[in-house]
Formats: C-alpha cells, sequence, structure tokens
C-alpha cells in the first residue's frame, strides 16, 4: 500500500478559493455606445474583477466588432477577457481558424456557446457545421493540443452555459444536465448560468449536477433586476416567469432612483442566497451599465484581492 501523499496528510494547508467576480459586455453597435461602453469599462476595471466576457453575436454577426474590443481590453485594460465563441452555421475549418486567431490575440478564456441557429426564411446552413457546444470545445482543444509549444503556460480556460430552468427546447431538466456532464468530460473547465430570477433554481441546478456527476464550478449568472420591461423580456426567452411582487414593485415605484434601489437589493438578496448555496463565484450581466452593477457588488462586499503589479528584476552586481 502506498503511503499517503503529503496533501492528504496536511489537507488544510491550502487556503479557500476567494470568491470569483466577473462581468459581461457586449460589442457597441454606434459610436455613442462605445463611449459609454468604455467609461463602463473604466467603472468596472476598478473593481478587479478576475475577467470580463464579450458576447458574441448570433453567427458570428459581430465578429470583427468582438476582435476589436477583445484587443482593446488586452491591450488597453488590465482586464482578462473572456470570447463568447458560438458554432451553430459554423464550419469546423471557420472555427479553428477563429479559434487560433483569438489566441493570437492574447485571449485564454472562452466561453463555448451553441448559439441560436438563424431562422431566416431562404437561409441555408453551411453543410459540416458544428451543432453542439460539446463539438466546439472538442475543437477548441484540438487546436490548443497543436499550439501548446506557443502556450506553455497560458493553457485556455473553456467555459460553458448551464441552465438553472429547463433551457426553451430540452426535453426535461434532467437533459440538461446529462449535456452539462457531456460538456465536462470533452473538456469544459467552469459552467456560467443563464439568468434566474428565484434563490431556489441555482441550488436545486447545484444539488442536480453534483448528484449527476458534475464537479466543475457553477458560477451563477446575475442580472441587475432593474427594469421591468427587460425582466418580462428576459422571462419569455428562459421560460421562466420573475417574481410578481418584484414587478408590481418595480412597475410602481416613484421614480428611477426608488426603483434602482428596490432592483439592486433583490439582485442582492438572489445572489447573496446563491453564495449561500455553496457558489464559487458572481458573474453580473451588465448590458454596458455600470451603476447598478457597483451598487449590487457594493451592497454585496466580496473581499477583492489585491492583483499584484509587473514583476520588477533586480539588477546584477
Amino acid at each position: 500500500m502506498s503511503p499517503p501523499s503529503l496533501l492528504q496528510t496536511h489537507p488544510t494547508t491550502i487556503d479557500t478559493a476567494p470568491i470569483a467576480l466577473s462581468y459581461e459586455l457586449f460589442p457597441p453597435r454606434t459610436p455613442a455606445a462605445a463611449d459609454n461602453l468604455w467609461t463602463t469599462v473604466r467603472e468596472l476595471e476598478s473593481t478587479n474583477p478576475d475577467y470580463v466576457s464579450v458576447t458574441y453575436g448570433a453567427s458570428g454577426s459581430n465578429r470583427d466588432i468582438a476582435v476589436g474590443l477583445l484587443n482593446r481590453l488586452l491591450t488597453e485594460t488590465t482586464l482578462r477577457p473572456l470570447a463568447h465563441l458560438t458554432c451553430v452555421d459554423n464550419t469546423v475549418a471557420d472555427l479553428a481558424a477563429i479559434v487560433t486567431d483569438l489566441l493570437d490575440h492574447g485571449v485564454r478564456g472562452i466561453l463555448a456557446l451553441r448559439g441560436d441557429r438563424l431562422q431566416t426564411p431562404g437561409t441555408v446552413h453551411p453543410p459540416g457545421s458544428l451543432t453542439y457546444a460539446q463539438d466546439l470545445i472538442e475543437l477548441i482543444r484540438q487546436v490548443e493540443q497543436r499550439r501548446t509549444a506557443l502556450l506553455c503556460a497560458g493553457k485556455v480556460a473553456i467555459g460553458v452555459a448551464a441552465y438553472p430552468a429547463k433551457h426553451p427546447e430540452s426535453p426535461s431538466a434532467e437533459h440538461d444536465i446529462e449535456v452539462l456532464l457531456a460538456k465536462q468530460r470533452s473538456g469544459a473547465d467552469f459552467a456560467i448560468t443563464q439568468v434566474f430570477f428565484h434563490p431556489a433554481e441555482y441550488s436545486n441546478l447545484l444539488a442536480r449536477a453534483r448528484r449527476a456527476g458534475v464537479t466543475i464550478p457553477l458560477i451563477p449568472g446575475v442580472m441587475p433586476l432593474i427594469s421591468v420591461r427587460r425582466l418580462q423580456r428576459l422571462g419569455t426567452l428562459t421560460g421562466v416567469d420573475p417574481s410578481p411582487d418584484l414587478i408590481r414593485s418595480l412597475a410602481g415605484a416613484q421614480d428611477d432612483g426608488e426603483r434602482r434601489r428596490i432592483g439592486v437589493r433583490a439582485t442582492v438578496d438572489l445572489a447573496r442566497a446563491a453564495l449561500d448555496a455553496g457558489a464559487p463565484g458572481i458573474h453580473l450581466y451588465t448590458f454596458n451599465e455600470h451603476a447598478a452593477a457597483l451598487d449590487v457588488l457594493d451592497k454585496l462586499q466580496l473581499p477583492r484581492p489585491a492583483r499584484p503589479g509587473p514583476m520588477r528584476l533586480q539588477p546584477a552586481l
């Protein structure tokens, strides 16, 4: 029988990881939107997040703008970008080229998504295009493996989507867990949940996933709950109704300030419940607006470890 390892005999020597913090941004569509985005970027940068995700349009419809934003984040800020990448209606060759381009730009995190298939009449779907996020994960790992000598310690972290409520196209919540497990087997490192509105949705997802053998971190995606219109729209997309009491409170607010306070309080309660259930971090969907996201962060009071600056070598004497 082999002797116990050092880690087995000293299990408490490894510190618990701090709570992770991240934000989601999307590429701007107009010059005015770009100005607003960069104001938001600078404000969010001051909170020292672990990474910021950059969304991608359906079938890569805003690819050039997204890559431009990623490049600016890498070269003009201290932020670490997580690039969204969708695979539907994209061929293996096209996706391999995109992944290679992202890596060449310095991206080391990719959120691998299926994406929504375009349903425009007359649309011709390319033959040989990928169908599932699982396929995209395996492709990213293949590209990574071929570039191991170039990446060295900069290995790629791959994230995927998880669904606290049943995916609108899924036959069951159990099927969603099986899909998440398959993504893990293909090489996913972590998952970020879609928006949810009720605390039990995250804790139930976590319990079901762990029972099924999912071991990767499941990071709750939380949206500042301050807009009735946005809540109702996302409720339609996810198939989960927001709290009627919250909708009534927001709709009955006397002004934007009261509406924001109500929504921030509800968002903080949702995030705290997820953290109490064992969430390893919080991912805030900002919609390129920093004020409500910073209010939520201020109320959560998450400890943010100071990130060390660049190492300065002493000259040889």
